[in-house]
């Protein structure tokens, strides 16, 4: 990673900045994925229950300033200049004696800094790596929430799943509340444990709270959901993909977990009428079906296949595809070649991105459909013929595309 993890260096910014990350209660998101959905969905809840605020995802879609929401809505440019302005008078006196902070470090640290000059009164946080030694992890978070756990940046947090449920549990701490999506055994032994040995409140999906009617409409999904306070019933989500659905029940848990009570229905509606989720299942187009997708891990793809196959049932697809060099290239393949009738292989503008000869080669070999090709992005989505088509791999080719596939639709 290049620099030590650990959480000296955002201990020592903060300290110099008043300990900004201390000015509000935290919902702290971690897992592999659903983090950014989660944070979305929780913070229409919190606005729409009239509570100012903050909002911290990664990565960004198309310009960095989309970390920040504050009242679900992006921050302007001119907003986000000026907390980077805070940050650096102060992590220049830092860095004067101690080590250089990283990107992520930064990028955390103008998070609370727009949050105090925001007043906001809640911050929802999402982890950008693991859990235990992120930089986000500084924060003393009032409810901790883990959407699920895969396999992913095995590099860096274990092995297996029991072993990545260590990393991101640590996120809980003494006298918080846990509320946690559908985890494997090994996993939820791993969560259970860390909470009855820490005196948690645990509140788990299906057990505490959870989906209790669910029907597939056009635009996402109609359901009846059991909350830990109340019972909600006829809500309208405009997501789409069945994960979208266990993405909501753990929002609406961990808003419940943090006010200690029901939520108002009327409000909980409203705030869902709205909700949009860039680069997450988003359609660009119905006619040619036209998806733009972050999955970039076998479970991420998985969900996927599953969610082409609900929204567009028969289609076949062609997949547009870039990935970093850290993935599972042969399980993402795996769980979506059936719906494939051809992949058109790129290489995204990153340092860690894979090339597309490579990547090609590495396709071919686990597929049957034709293979092509295109090293940049924007020819790699340009017309080519009518059909359905797929983008997917990495939020970073999301966001290297997006631009131009909602400029030319």
């Amino acid at each position: 990673m290049g620099v030590s993890p650990g959480l000296e260096r955002i201990a020592g910014l903060m300290a110099l900045m008043g300990d900004p990350h201390l000015d509000s209660p935290v919902i702290h998101v971690a897992g592999t994925n659903g983090k950014t959905s989660t944070a979305r969905l929780a913070t229409a809840i919190l606005t729409a229950h009239d509570l100012s605020t903050g909002t911290f995802t990664s990565p960004h879609l198309e310009r960095v300033e989309q970390r920040y929401a504050v009242h679900g809505e992006t921050i302007s440019p001119q907003d986000f200049v000026a907390a980077v302005s805070d940050v650096a008078a102060f992590s220049s006196i830092y860095e004067a004696d101690e080590d250089r902070l990283t990107y992520f470090e930064l990028t955390t640290a103008v998070a609370f800094s727009l949050f105090v000059e925001k007043a906001v009164q809640v911050a929802v946080v999402e982890v950008g790596l693991g859990g235990r030694l992120d930089a986000t992890n500084i924060v003393d978070g009032d409810v901790a929430v883990i959407t699920d756990i895969g396999l992913d940046h095995t590099e860096y947090l274990g092995s297996d799943l029991a072993a990545i449920a260590g990393e991101k549990v640590a996120i809980a701490k003494p006298g918080s509340s846990l509320v946690a999506g559908d985890l494997a055994p090994e996993a939820a032994a791993v969560v259970s444990k860390w909470a009855e040995d820490l005196g948690i409140t645990q509140h788990r999906l299906q057990s505490e709270f959870g989906i209790d009617e669910e029907e597939l409409i056009i635009d996402g999904w109609n359901v009846d959901l059991r909350g830990i306070h109340g019972s909600y019933k006829d809500l309208v989500l405009p997501l789409h993909g069945r994960h979208q659905l266990s993405n909501l029940a753990i929002a609406i848990a961990s808003v419940e977990a943090l006010l200690g009570r029901e939520l108002d229905a009327d409000a909980l509606r409203d705030s869902l009428s709205s909700v949009k989720n860039p680069g997450r299942f988003e359609i660009i187009s119905r006619d040619p079906p036209l998806v733009l997708d972050g999955a970039h891990n076998g479970h991420g793809f998985s969900t996927l296949s599953d969610t082409l196959g609900e929204v567009f049932p028969g289609e076949r697809w062609t997949l547009v595809f870039g990935v970093m060099g850290d993935k599972d290239i042969e399980t993402m393949m795996e769980v979506i070649a059936a719906r494939l009738d051809r992949v058109i292989v790129t290489a995204i503008d990153h340092e860690r991105a894979v090339p597309a000869d490579e990547l090609a080669d590495e396709v071919r070999a686990l597929v049957s459909v034709p293979v092509e090709a295109v090293p940049e992005p924007a020819q790699a989505v340009a017309p080519r013929g009518e059909g359905p088509l797929v983008v997917a791999g990495s939020l970073y080719l999301a966001g290297e595309v997006r631009p131009y596939l909602v400029g030319n639709r």
